[in-house]
C-alpha cells in the first residue's frame, strides 16, 4: 500500500496545525510556506478535514486554521481515513464480495491481518507524540568537529 500525496500532505498540514497553533489560529500561507506545499493544494484538503472535525477555521483578518481536538485525541489513522478513506492492502479484504474465494482463502485473513495491524499502529501515533518528538529532536544540540 502506498499513501497518496493527499494523504501524506494532510498530515503534514495537521502536524504544522499541532506544532503552530498553540497561539491561536494559523494560516494557510504559512502552513503552505514553512511545509512547501501550494497553498491551493492544501486548501483542497481543508473541507474533508473541518466537516470530520479534525479542523476547525477562524474568519477575521487574525483568522485561520485550529485543530479541532486536541492533539492527544488526533492520530494518524483518523487523518488518514478521512483523507485516503478505507484502507486495504487488497481489495478483498474490505470488500470480500469482489472475490469468489474470499471465504476459504487463507490468505486473504492474512492480508486482513496485517491491514488490521497497519491501522493499530498508525492509530498509535497522534499528532501531540509526533510533535513532541520533533520538539526533542530540535533540542538535540548537534556537535561538529
Amino acid at each position: 500500500m502506498k499513501l497518496s500525496t493527499r494523504g501524506r500532505y494532510g498530515v503534514r498540514l495537521m502536524f504544522d496545525l499541532a506544532l503552530n497553533g498553540g497561539n491561536g489560529p494559523v494560516s494557510l500561507k504559512d502552513i503552505a510556506a514553512r511545509q512547501e506545499i501550494s497553498e491551493k493544494y492544501l486548501s483542497n484538503l481543508i473541507p474533508p478535514l473541518r466537516s470530520s472535525g479534525l479542523i476547525n477555521s477562524v474568519r477575521g483578518s487574525q483568522g485561520g486554521y485550529v485543530l479541532g481536538k486536541d492533539a492527544r485525541e488526533i492520530t494518524l489513522k483518523d487523518i488518514l481515513l478521512v483523507l485516503e478513506g478505507p484502507m486495504h492492502l487488497v481489495e478483498c479484504a474490505g470488500q470480500p464480495e469482489v472475490c469468489n474465494r474470499s471465504t476459504d482463502c487463507l490468505i486473504r485473513d492474512v492480508w486482513s491481518e496485517v491491514g488490521t495491524r497497519m491501522l493499530d499502529a498508525l492509530e498509535s501515533f497522534t499528532l501531540a507524540s509526533i510533535a513532541e518528538k520533533q520538539k526533542q529532536r530540535e533540542e538535540v544540540p548537534s556537535y561538529s568537529i
